[in-house]
């Protein structure tokens, strides 16, 4: 990933668009109303404007762009890391060929990363991606 993209990924502030933002909407909220979302705009890493325009424009999950974005990148990372797992019971499944026995834990093992990388494609199919 470039500097740029990495940059672009985590800013804080929403990316510019051609003619800019016209457009302008002023909100009153109360003190308890501030505190609240200066917190969630800083868990969130955006900016309390952002954190209100994402909202407003969710679908209805309550869940900001920015936010099922961390999801899938972190979505992404575990699958790599049970492909990871998978590669290493395949170099055990061919030492098991090459004449040991099978060993019962190898085909849970088994099993059982292809049940987490199924349910995990179908969390991302389902949930992130279709958003």
């Amino acid at each position: 990933m470039t500097d740029n993209a990495r940059t672009a990924q985590s800013r804080r502030r929403r990316a510019n668009v051609k003619g800019g933002r016209v457009a302008e909407h002023r909100v009153k909220v109360s003190a308890e109303e501030e505190l609240a979302l200066v917190k969630r705009s800083k868990e969130a890493g955006v900016t309390v404007a952002r954190l209100l325009v994402e909202a407003a424009l969710s679908d209805g999950d309550g869940k900001t762009a920015v936010q099922r974005r961390d999801e899938l990148t972190e979505l992404f990372h575990i699958r790599r890391l049970l492909a990871s797992v998978s590669n290493n019971v395949n170099q055990i499944a061919r030492a098991v060929n090459a004449g040991h026995g099978v060993d019962g834990e190898l085909k849970h093992t088994l099993a059982a990363v292809d049940r987490v990388c199924g349910s995990l494609d179908s969390y991302m199919n389902d949930s992130v991606v279709a958003r």
